[in-house]
Order: C-alpha cells, then sequence, then structure tokens
C-alpha cells in the first residue's frame, strides 16, 4: 500500500534515513530559505543538483512518489500559464530588455525575458519538491514530532503534527477500501460513469469515511487524555537520537549553500541574474 498512498513514511537503510530528524528539519529549513530568496539561475541549477543528489541517496524510487510529482508538474504548468495570463511583460520589467520571439494578439507577445523568467520559476519548483518529499519520507512521523519539540515547539503541537502524519495514510487505506466495496454494490466510480454521477456517487464514500475518522479522532483522544497526554511541560521521546558526524556535516552544508546562495544573489545588489546585459 506505500506506493499506493501520498504524504506517508518510506523507511529505507540510506544516509538520508540515517539522519536525526532535526538534522533533516533544519536543512530543509535552511535549503528552502536559500532557493527563495534567489532568482538566479546559477544558484537555481546548483541547488537543483544538490537537490537530485539528496533524492538519489535517499533510495526512495520515483513510481513511489508518482502522485506528488504530478501534482507538482500540473500545478507548475497552471502557475506559469496564469503568470502569463495576469502578467506577460513580467520578465521584460524584471530584466530591462525586450526581445520578441513571436506577437501573438493584443498585448501577448512571447518575449526571451519572458521565457528566461518563467524558467527560474520552473527551476524553483524543480530545486524545493524533492527536499519536500524527501523530508515528508524520509522522517520517521515520531522521529519528526521530537525534532519539532528541539528547536522549541511544544510537544504537543509536534504530536499532534506526529500524529496527523501517521493518519492521513490510514485515511487513504480506508479511501480505497470504501471505495472498492462500493463499487462490488454496483456503485460506478470509474471514468465510463458521467461526471455529476461520479460526484454523486462518491458521497457514498465520504460519508463512511468521515464517520470512521471521526471514531478514531474520539479513539486517539480519548486514550490520551486516559494517559495524561499534555499535563507535564516536557515529555522524553522514546527515537529521540543524539547527533552524529554526518548530521553536523549535513548541517554545515545547509548552512554553507544558504550563505553561498546570499552571496551569489546580492553580490551585485540584485536578485535576478541577467544574461540580456
Amino acid at each position: 500500500m506505500a506506493a499506493n498512498t501520498v504524504l506517508n513514511y518510506l523507511p529505507r537503510k540510506s544516509f538520508v534515513h540515517s539522519l536525526t530528524g532535526t538534522t533533516k528539519l533544519a536543512f530543509f529549513l535552511l535549503f528552502t530559505f536559500a532557493s527563495m530568496i534567489t532568482y538566479d539561475t546559477r544558484v537555481l541549477i546548483g541547488l537543483m543538483v544538490v537537490s537530485f543528489a539528496a533524492f538519489k541517496a535517499s533510495r526512495i524510487k520515483l513510481r513511489e512518489v508518482r502522485f506528488m510529482l504530478v501534482f507538482m508538474l500540473v500545478f507548475l504548468i497552471l502557475n506559469n500559464v496564469f503568470i502569463y495570463l495576469f502578467s506577460p511583460e513580467q520578465g521584460v520589467e524584471i530584466y530591462g530588455t525586450r526581445h520578441v520571439i513571436v506577437t501573438l494578439f493584443w498585448r501577448y507577445t512571447i518575449t526571451w525575458e519572458q521565457l528566461f523568467y518563467t524558467l527560474n520559476i520552473s527551476l524553483k519548483y524543480f530545486v524545493a519538491l524533492p527536499v519536500a518529499i524527501l523530508f515528508i519520507s524520509a522522517t520517521d512521523p515520531s522521529e519528526f514530532a521530537a525534532s519539532l519539540n528541539s528547536i522549541g515547539v511544544s510537544y504537543r503541537v509536534g504530536y499532534s503534527v506526529a500524529i496527523a502524519l501517521r493518519y492521513i495514510p490510514d485515511i487513504q487505506r480506508d479511501y480505497h477500501s470504501i471505495s472498492q466495496a462500493q463499487q462490488a454494490r454496483g456503485v460506478e466510480l470509474g471514468s465510463k460513469e458521467k461526471l455529476s454521477a461520479r460526484l454523486k456517487n462518491s458521497v457514498n464514500i465520504l460519508l463512511p469515511l468521515i464517520l470512521s475518522s471521526l471514531a478514531r479522532i474520539d479513539t486517539i483522544s480519548n486514550a490520551m487524555e486516559l494517559r495524561g497526554f499534555g499535563k507535564k511541560k516536557k515529555r522524553t521521546w522514546y527515537v529521540q537520537r543524539p547527533f552524529t558526524r554526518n548530521d553536523w556535516l549535513v548541517l554545515a552544508l545547509g548552512v554553507a549553500l544558504l550563505l553561498a546562495s546570499l552571496v551569489i544573489t546580492f553580490w551585485d545588489g540584485d536578485r535576478f541574474f541577467n544574461p540580456f546585459i
């Protein structure tokens, strides 16, 4: 079922999985900030290489995160289309030059500046997505809660996040089970049925899914209350691990990437690398 679910922990014996949750959280934040602040194509390409290398080292297969990749690509395409529809000259405004490739109609033209700006936007997605997938798929939820607590987040919040991450695959499995049961009863949910009928039939899945989810939430909350969860200011973590040399090296790499991004991006006082001047 792991391959059929999204946003779930995928255990592996890899360098990435061996790192502590705190290290992965800190590197994720440093790396994300480094990619967010820059529009320098050289920096983005360098960060993308690091991101792809980290994904390769995790031994997570592409088919296991296929849904997230497809979702990202669809969102990326929509984002670029809407940027062009609402601001077809955004690249021209940023880079200060205008090299027209083809004129379409009204105010819509295709320029090299706009294409280059779109390239940088797309690179940001390809930089951030592999690291985001790794952070979710290579971090045990309980260890993630411990890492949040280690940086000052309340353990109540951290534990709630851990439960939510554990619960997402369960909801997906329940959805598939209920869907198959309803289809066995003759409720058509496939592409052969009309969209309106499929939406109507989906109610037969959502209602039992909601009821089962509420029952599970009530069970978990009662169990936590009976165990006195949240009454103390601190708690210990069974899965919390001490830092190793690899953790310190990865943290140093994250800081180095952030500093390199800042220096290269703002060396000449401009966030945008401009090849047109």
